[in-house]
């Protein structure tokens, strides 16, 4: 009898830790992290978003486009350190203040060593929250759904893979 009993709280154990786990990854899938930048509201996927940090120290290089600010050593690693909203046609934002991060790009993006200097980090958005909305009609490639809150914002989710294989965004030379 302490037999069937030691199996069934085993088997409930084992049950137990797959729905958590699963709970988990359908709780990632359905997260995004909110970004602020060039005027509007941004959404990544948790997995394409490496790191946020702090925006350090930027070196930068000559013969490279306005929005390319240079590269920043990240625990001894290079990256290249991309404005966002100065990508976007918008005014710049790499000197922001405080609230400025960097976001590296995650492991989707390929071997590609880069971020993209936002105004602020959000903090995390449950797409059960938001509604599904058109991209624009004249939507780079990297734009991926298009989403509405409850007070009628626009959220544009970024798909960092994307951009990151984009030739313009690779094309940083002048």
């Amino acid at each position: 009898m302490a037999r069937a009993a030691k199996i069934d709280l085993r088997r409930f154990q084992q049950e137990l830790a797959t729905r958590l786990a699963a709970k988990t990854a359908a709780q990632v899938e359905s997260s995004r992290l909110g970004l602020d930048c060039g005027g509007e509201q941004w959404l990544v996927r948790l997995a394409d978003a490496g790191e946020v940090i702090a925006v350090p120290g930027v070196t930068p290089v000559p013969h490279t486009r306005r929005w390319y600010l240079g590269v920043a050593n990240v625990r001894g690693n290079l990256y290249g350190v991309i404005d966002f909203a100065g990508f976007l046609g918008r005014t710049p934002e790499h000197d922001s203040g405080a609230q400025a991060r960097l976001v590296l790009f995650g492991q989707r993006a390929g071997s590609l060593n880069a971020g993209i200097v936002v105004r602020r980090v959000l903090g995390l958005r449950n797409l059960a929250e938001l509604a599904p909305a058109a991209p624009p009609s004249d939507a780079p490639a990297w734009y991926a759904q298009r989403w509405m809150d409850a007070d009628g914002r626009g959220w544009q989710e970024v798909d960092l893979a994307r951009l990151a294989r984009d030739p313009l965004f690779l094309q940083v030379g002048v």
